[in-house]
């Protein structure tokens, strides 16, 4: 069992909701980390297909019979039971009663959506962020870890990652998206996931995109939206402010995982990816993901953003999660440091009122220090959180 951040704060929302429910990519470690903080509850994973049944068949008894303390694995595939569930925790009326998780999570927060409203903590858990990866292999260094990305399976067993990322793309492909996708599309999906990584950390261009597969811009707005619920891929979003500049409306794209980016992108070894072109890329993803992690394991609803103006200023991410502390980070994935790198982070930071002790580079250096106008970090002690 690897120690997971996202546990304590697990517990706490089973202290005050009579429902929680984690979500989160297939094989995050969804089943781990609740079995492992609830070891006492009944266990139910309804990808048994006789337990499936019971509850599609019956599902007023399979929630009637069972105890006041019941964890359903992929319960999305019973929908009834969130209806059920609803009924008796409100009898009930007591705290920590039902933990649910599931991978396919469009579904699964729709029906939280439609029958739990108001009685249920959302959590979000992704794969392992560096913090976690390095309690289990101290010696893991940045660069592995961006290479390898942080799926649980791959730390623990030391599997080549084209394996795990060959079996992981066909499952979500074939089981996951496929369950929204007309068969005929799968192919064009799997190019469509290519294509996404060639353009990770751009601007979304859903006309550019929609051309590469051959299909409409609305279907590729769609398919975005799959890869979202199931997170696969996220868009950051423009950050609006009342600035006398013409600011971009475009999202950019990210994905949440490095290692599975630099699977889609053919990088096969941590040598590859060093002196890859897309190594600028692959770590600026890095930083953005993992510090949207890092909110999502405290239970944070985070506010993250990147400035780009109409004079081509730009900065790489604003985090504006504590709106009391907005920080700027730029994100240089050399290893060497210049004065230049913090020159858009002193004009974004005067016009945005950002203070300087707020804005940061984040670079492959070895150590941190305090550069002229923003401190400079390490990315291991950005992924470590702490400024």
């Amino acid at each position: 069992m690897i120690p997971r951040k996202l546990a304590d704060k697990t517990r706490q929302l089973a202290e005050w909701f009579p429902v929680v429910s984690v979500t989160g990519p297939r094989q995050s470690g969804k089943s781990t980390l609740v079995r492992d903080v609830f070891p006492d509850y009944d266990y139910l994973n309804l990808e048994d297909p006789q337990l499936r049944k019971a509850a599609l068949d019956d599902p007023v008894g399979f929630i009637r019979n069972r105890s006041d303390r019941v964890l359903i694995d992929e319960v999305q595939y019973a929908p009834d039971l969130f209806s059920m569930i609803q009924v008796v925790s409100d009898e009930r009326n007591t705290p920590g009663q039902y933990i649910l998780s599931g991978s396919q999570n469009f579904l699964l927060l729709k029906r939280i959506t439609q029958s739990l409203a108001g009685r249920v903590g959302i959590l979000r858990l992704l794969p392992l962020g560096y913090d976690e990866a390095v309690a289990v292999k101290p010696e893991l260094t940045v660069d592995e870890f961006m290479f390898r990305g942080g799926f649980p399976r791959l730390h623990v067993t030391g599997m080549p990652t084209d394996v795990f990322f060959d079996a992981y793309l066909s499952t979500y492909v074939e089981r996951d998206a496929g369950d929204y996708l007309d068969v005929r599309n799968l192919d064009s999906f799997r190019k469509f996931l290519g294509l996404c990584a060639l353009n990770a950390g751009n601007l979304v261009n859903y006309a550019k995109l929609a051309d590469g597969v051959e299909v409409s811009t609305a279907t590729v707005r769609s398919w975005l939206s799959i890869l979202e619920s199931s997170y696969i891929a996220f868009e950051l979003m423009p950050y609006h402010a009342n600035v006398r500049k013409r600011l971009t409306k475009t999202p950019k794209l990210y994905f949440h995982d490095t290692g599975l980016l630099c699977h889609l992108l053919g990088v096969r070894t941590v040598s590859e990816l060093l002196v890859s072109p897309y190594l600028g890329m692959v770590f600026e993803n890095l930083i953005v993901a993992e510090t949207l992690k890092q909110h999502f394991n405290e239970g944070k609803t985070p506010g993250l953003f990147f400035y780009r103006d109409d004079s081509k200023i730009e900065v790489d991410l604003i985090d504006a999660t504590d709106p009391n502390r907005i920080e700027l980070i730029e994100i240089k994935s050399g290893q060497t440091y210049h004065d230049r790198f913090a020159r858009n982070l002193g004009h974004v930071g005067e016009m945005l009122g950002v203070p300087e002790d707020s804005r940061y580079v984040v670079s492959r250096v070895a150590d941190s220090f305090q550069g002229r106008g923003a401190r400079v970090l390490s990315a291991a002690d950005w992924l470590r959180a702490q400024p």
